[in-house]
C-alpha cells in the first residue's frame, strides 16, 4: 500500500523504514459508533482517517463524556497508540463519528520507528504538542466560560463541518460532546429556540439565526 502520501515524514525515511511501514499498515472499515480505542490499556495503534470523522473524548469519573477534539481525513491520531507515547497519563477514547475507512499502524512498529528515526520522533513531538493544545483550550473553556457561549459555538462548529443549518443531533449527544447534563443542555437550548436563535425537533436542531449564534459564541468559537 503506498502510503508515503499520508506521512509528512515519508521523503525522509530509509528505504528499509518504508518497507517496514508499508508491511505493518493495514486498511479497516469502522462503521459509526464503533469504539477504536478504550483507553492505554487498549492500545489499538495509530489512525489514519481516509473517509469519514473520529472523536476522541474523556470519561469522567461521573460517567460524563468530553470531546477532546474531532479528527478528519489525513489527520493522524496518536492516542490510539498511547502505550507507543510514554508521556500519555491519561484515558483517551476513540470512536468513529462516522463511518470510517482508516489506516491503521500498529503502535510497536511506529515506536520502533521514533526510535531510529529522528524527522518521525519530532513529527510526533510536534502533531503531540498540537494535540495538548487543543485539550488546553477545551479546559480553558470548561473552567472559564460559560455553557451559553460553548453550546453556541457548538453549534455553529457543527454547522459549518455538516454544510447545512440543520443538524442531526440528539440532545443527549451534545450533552455528551460538552461534558454537561442532557436536561441542562435540554433546558439551554429551549432557551435558544425562545429567542429565535434555533428551532428544535425530533432527533435534530435547526439553526435559524447563526450570527446570533456566533455573538453569543464569543471567543468559544474557534477560528474558522
Amino acid at each position: 500500500m503506498d502510503i508515503g502520501p499520508y506521512l509528512p515524514f515519508w521523503g525522509e525515511l530509509t528505504q528499509a523504514q518504508r518497507d517496514t511501514l508499508s508491511q505493518a499498515v493495514t486498511e479497516r472499515f469502522f462503521p459509526q459508533g464503533t469504539l477504536i480505542s478504550g483507553g492505554s490499556e487498549d492500545c489499538t495503534g495509530l489512525i489514519l482517517p481516509l473517509e469519514g470523522q473520529l472523536r476522541a473524548y474523556l470519561l469522567t469519573d461521573e460517567g460524563k463524556e468530553l470531546t477532546l477534539y474531532r479528527l478528519f481525513p489525513g489527520e493522524l491520531c496518536l492516542f490510539s497508540a498511547s502505550c507507543a507515547m510514554r508521556d500519555i497519563q491519561f484515558d483517551v477514547m476513540v470512536e468513529a463519528r462516522q463511518d470510517t475507512r482508516a489506516l491503521l499502524l500498529p503502535a510497536p512498529v511506529y515506536r520502533s520507528l521514533m526510535e531510529s528515526s529522528v524527522p518521525v520522533s519530532n513529527f510526533t513531538n510536534q502533531l503531540m504538542a498540537g494535540r495538548f493544545s487543543d485539550v488546553m483550550w477545551l479546559m480553558d473553556q470548561i473552567l472559564s466560560k460559560k455553557l451559553d457561549s460553548r453550546l453556541a459555538a457548538f453549534l455553529v462548529e457543527e454547522g459549518r463541518l455538516a454544510g447545512t443549518e440543520t443538524l442531526s443531533l440528539t440532545h443527549d449527544q451534545i450533552a455528551r460532546h460538552l461534558g454537561s447534563a442532557r436536561e441542562v443542555v435540554t433546558r439551554m437550548l429551549k432557551y435558544f429556540q425562545s429567542e429565535g436563535l434555533v428551532q428544535l425537533g425530533r432527533g435534530g436542531v435547526r439553526l435559524l439565526d447563526r450570527r446570533g449564534l456566533e455573538r453569543l459564541a464569543g471567543d468559544s468559537l474557534r477560528e474558522k
